[in-house]
């Protein structure tokens, strides 16, 4: 199975994923410095259960660190999956 495509849409201020018409998304906020508040993970019910959510949160935080910004996890989803994957931790915004 091909893995789904994530996407940064500029526009919306989300990570996405686009399955069967149906989008899954991690949504952000810009800072004013620059660092980023990661605040709603959202994977509709109809694509549940295919481990999109963590891809999303990898993705977003992969790009985060690639870019070199912090991130604030807001969502309890994202603080979640930092806490179980210590090589994140660095990126938290303190």
């Amino acid at each position: 199975m091909t893995e789904p495509a994530i996407t940064l849409n500029t526009d919306a201020n989300r990570f996405e994923t686009v399955i069967d018409g149906i989008t899954a998304y991690l949504s952000f906020v810009r800072l004013p410095d620059g660092n980023l508040v990661y605040d709603h993970t959202i994977v509709p019910k109809a694509l549940g259960g295919r481990g999109l959510g963590g891809k999303l949160v990898q993705h977003a935080l992969d790009w985060a660190a690639g870019q070199g910004v912090k991130v604030r996890p807001d969502c309890s989803f994202v603080k979640a999956y930092m806490e179980r994957h210590p090589q994140y931790q660095p990126l938290e915004l303190a």
